[in-house]
């Protein structure tokens, strides 16, 4: 017998070999049914696998992240069938589920292209294989023969896959007719899959280096009801209408050009004044948490990065050196190690603790061009960061002011939806991914566990995500739409204060090594832009909006008039436009709508006479009449107190 721990700490003893599935059974066949992936000893795993010692088990259903990551898994695999039976020869390269929901397989299918109609006729063969409810068949095989099986189906790519596993055995899937090199988990059978939707047909590099071949990439999400799939398509439309590359063209917000690189935005009027009010926003709000600003360069020596670890440890993501007075120099991907250089500077002591530095600084990151997605994914980012340096006693409460920034920020642009991700490290993988310090590690998390349990902040743990140098907090939130994105980060650092022997005078005349919370609420103009964009579906709020006030004179008649209004609103700070074009008053309104502006003055002969002016708001037309001084009153209050409203 051996004994299953349940989350609730209750134990129960079961047979030797006994599944998640058995397990479900034996409290409810109602769970049973529900019931599609288990975790065992933190670990996920398949529900129909055999455990056979003493373990902590959590049943997972739809309504786990882990049970929709097993579910998307095992979709790919029935597509992966249903494209071997339909496209003879095919090869396979990876199949993951994505975080965002839903999934992709990279396949090779020679020279042949896979169509819409084909796509649509694929969602039905893999309606059809769902519906007869194979099994997902987990099966252990010695490397050689998985090599063996491989090399005869002359699979190139699954041959790569194995020559970088270790020796030893090597797990297959089988469901239908279709195997595959999987480490799972998997869900227990097709039939558990009710609604499928093929989304999209990309191309992807191979191992995503464009050196490589370009392989096909299919979309697809999948759901246990076809209720829910109908609500996320309806999601995914109006998603379409908010993406910010659709909207950031439209709105002259950015633009990319081939000439100046991939991933490597050009910011356009509009988008710098968004820019420049987002920095106006966070230099207040640091300003008011005594922070003090420097400016770092963007490039540095190798040996910075050497002593930091980022070299080590973050290499792929960083551009190659280039070479300069027989020195290496690599772009900047980070700025903490140039404020830690400004704070070995001068002598510093426990008076001058907390140090909070603050910089805008420009990085640059290489990412996969695979994976570059519009401001989202970029290779020159704009970061909000600032790094902490306070001792021990000063940690919570310069943690939980930086939660508190996050906190405004929220309420500034109507985030109502969030969740803190704690980022943990994997004890198995110290001296390799992280920093080989098992009890700093375990300090420093239970440090930022105790701030956001007493902060009754919303939190969930994740293990094996923190940085290298120690714990994190990843922040999630959700558009209006609601579409998840991975706004910011708040770390802590144990390690590079050592690296860069950093030190204060304690007050017993000793010294000591600060803390380092790294910070940026924000996180980089580029992707919190993208999720404006999508968040306001394009209609910023008045404070934020490149043009805040649109001119309509109904004709050049009343063009001196018109001039006096745009004059006393710049004078006033307001950001207007005219629009002298001779066009019919309709239209002028129309393409201002389009334009998303919040307001249009409209003018005519009354409100000349009246010395006026006719209001209209973005999407909700006529607002009535006022004089310009009761306006310009009104829109300078909704922009001093950064109304929200759109």
């Amino acid at each position: 017998m051996i004994n299953i721990t349940f989350p609730d700490g209750a134990k129960r003893a079961y047979e030797a070999g006994v599944t998640a599935l058995d397990i479900a059974k034996s409290i409810s066949e109602g769970l049973a049914r529900k019931v599609i992936a288990a975790n065992v000893n933190g670990e996920v795993w398949d529900a129909t696998r055999p455990i056979h010692a003493d373990s902590a088990v959590i049943l997972l259903t739809w309504s786990d992240a882990d049970g929709k990551k097993a579910f998307w898994h095992s979709t790919a695999h029935l597509m992966a069938e249903a494209v071997e039976a339909s496209f003879p020869g095919v090869k396979f390269w990876v199949g993951p589920p994505l975080d965002s929901g839903g999934f992709y397989y990279d396949m090779d299918l020679g020279d042949r292209k896979l169509s819409e109609e084909e796509l649509s006729a694929l969602e039905k063969k893999m309606n059809e294989l769902a519906k007869q409810n194979n099994a997902y068949v987990r099966k252990d095989v010695p490397k050689q023969e998985a090599i063996q099986y491989f090399t005869e189906k002359g699979d190139e790519y699954k041959l790569d896959l194995l020559s970088n596993l270790e020796d030893g055995n090597i797990t297959f899937y089988t469901q239908g007719n279709f195997t595959d090199l999987c480490r799972g988990p998997h869900i227990p059978a097709t039939g558990i899959i009710k609604a499928i939707k093929l989304t999209s047909v990309a191309g992807a590099y191979w191992k995503g280096d464009e050196k490589n071949k370009m392989l096909t990439r299919v979309y697809g999400i999948s759901f246990p009801n076809q209720k829910e799939l109908d609500e996320y398509l309806q999601m995914l439309e109006e998603a379409k209408k908010r993406d910010h590359r659709k909207l950031g063209k439209e709105l002259g917000i950015y633009t990319m050009d081939d000439d100046v690189g991939q991933g490597l935005p050009l910011w356009l009027p509009n988008g710098t004044i968004v820019i420049e009010e987002l920095e106006k926003l966070a230099k207040e709000t640091e300003d008011a948490g005594d922070y003090k600003r420097v400016v770092t360069p963007h490039i540095a020596k190798e040996s910075m990065y050497l002593t930091s670890g980022h070299l080590p440890y973050y290499q792929d993501s960083m551009y190659p050196p280039m070479e300069v007075d027989g020195q290496k120099y690599y772009l900047k991907s980070m700025n903490c190690p140039h404020h830690h250089k400004i704070f070995a500077a001068e002598p510093k002591s426990y008076k001058d603790l907390p140090l909070r530095l603050a910089e805008y600084g420009t990085c640059y990151r290489y990412e996969q061009s695979g994976e570059l997605f519009g401001l989202m994914r970029v290779r020159c980012l704009h970061m909000n960061d600032a790094h902490i340096y306070c001792n021990k006693e000063q940690f919570g409460d310069e943690f939980r002011a930086v939660n508190d920034m996050y906190l405004k920020y929220f309420k500034i642009f109507g985030i109502d939806r969030y969740v803190m991700r704690l980022s943990l490290h994997d004890p198995e993988k110290l001296g390799q991914k992280y920093i080989n310090e098992p009890e700093l590690w375990l300090e420093t998390e239970a440090l930022v566990r105790k701030v956001l349990v007493e902060s009754n902040i919303p939190f969930v743990e994740v293990k094996g995500e923190g940085a290298f140098y120690g714990p994190k907090i990843d922040v999630q939130i959700w558009s209006a739409i609601g579409r998840e994105f991975t706004l910011a980060t708040n770390q802590v650092d144990f390690a590079q204060g050592r690296r860069f022997n950093l030190q204060y005078t304690t007050a017993d005349n000793g010294h000591d090594v600060p803390l380092i919370i790294h910070r940026a609420p924000l996180g980089t103009h580029e992707r919190f832009i993208g999720f404006l964009l999508e968040h306001y579906a394009g209609k910023f709020p008045v404070w934020l909006a490149p043009v805040q006030v649109k001119i309509l004179p109904i004709s050049d008649k009343f063009s001196e008039y018109t001039k006096d209004v745009y004059r006393a609103l710049r004078r006033a700070g307001i950001r207007a436009e005219i629009d002298d074009r001779n066009e019919k008053i309709g239209k002028k309104i129309r393409d201002t709508e389009l334009m998303k502006i919040p307001y249009m003055l409209v003018i005519g002969e009354k409100e000349v006479n009246e010395g006026k002016v006719a209001i209209r708001r973005q999407g909700k037309g006529d607002a009535g009449t006022k004089s310009v001084e009761e306006f310009i009153a009104g829109v300078k209050n909704e922009i001093v107190n950064r109304a929200d409203e759109v």
